[in-house]
């Protein structure tokens, strides 16, 4: 599940966090509400920034066996 999470503080400061994007994805999420919210002033990657989508391959083998009798 996808989630944006903003805490505003009292001074306006305001904190993002972004969970449930893999990879720099959360970037192209967030870009357009922090131009709206001004100068980004410290940026924190999670381990979720650095995780490459899982790929899944699937290899079938078919096999016929029949007797002549």
């Amino acid at each position: 599940m996808e989630t944006l999470e903003f805490i505003i503080y009292p001074d306006g400061r305001v904190q993002e966090k972004v969970t449930g994007i893999i990879g720099a994805s959360c970037a192209e999420v967030t870009a357009a509400i922090e131009a709206k919210l001004g100068q980004v002033a410290s940026q924190e990657n999670t381990s979720e920034y650095f995780a490459q989508p899982l790929q899944h391959s699937v290899s079938v083998q078919s096999q016929s066996n029949y007797s002549e009798w």
